[in-house]
């Protein structure tokens, strides 16, 4: 899918502040905002199964499956019409989410994580990959005043790998991630990724 539009996605773990920095970078771009999972009416029940912590049964593969069932429904209605128009697209998470989570996290086969998503995805991957890097334990006092959906339950073991598969991911393609410390303050993080943004795709 070829396409006049930038595509930008923020990644990282729960509680590292990349839906308020989506938020903030669309609004300075004046781009359309969306998310993966839930960026669609469909995705939005496909986040629900996922999301459920009632749902102990899901096996990864499933989950895998469904993830990539809701990137085709939001490519589809959401990233090609706004791309092809030559639109700016800001994405909580993307593909990238589910090479750290289901390849990393889960441990399914990377190769077949990224086919299936590669095809779900008309092979149009993010243009610009900004991982707000923080670790578990700072995630987790972040999120201590709520309620824990399926994934935010998850043991430290399994956060540690999709740590260390988004890392090694920014590692092997540096041209295309922007890494930064999800501990700075908002307002600084926020001017840091607007500066690095506008500077790199020249929006």
């Amino acid at each position: 899918m070829t396409s006049p539009g930038r595509y930008i996605a923020l990644e990282g773990i729960e509680g590292c502040g990349k839906s308020t920095q989506a938020v903030r970078l669309a609004e300075a771009l004046g781009a359309v905002l969306t998310r993966e999972t839930g960026g669609t009416r469909i995705g939005e029940r496909i986040r629900d199964v996922l999301h459920d912590p009632a749902n102990t049964h899901l096996s990864p593969m499933a989950e895998a499956l469904l993830i990539a069932g809701d990137r085709a429904q939001h490519r589809a209605e959401v990233l090609s019409p706004h791309l092809s128009a030559g639109r700016t697209v800001v994405s909580d998470r993307s593909v990238y989410s589910s090479l750290a989570y289901q390849g990393y996290g889960r441990q399914l086969d990377l190769t077949a994580v990224r086919q299936i998503n590669d095809w779900a995805l008309g092979r149009r991957w993010p243009d610009l990959v900004i991982l707000i890097d923080i670790e578990h334990d700072e995630a987790l006092s972040r999120l201590a005043h709520r309620d824990l959906d399926r994934f935010e339950r998850e043991d430290h073991e399994f956060f540690r790998r999709i740590i260390d598969g988004f890392r090694a991911m920014a590692a092997a393609d540096p041209t295309r991630w922007l890494v930064v410390d999800g501990t700075l303050a908002v307002d600084e993080l926020a001017g840091l990724i607007r500066q690095h943004v506008r500077s790199t795709l020249s929006l």
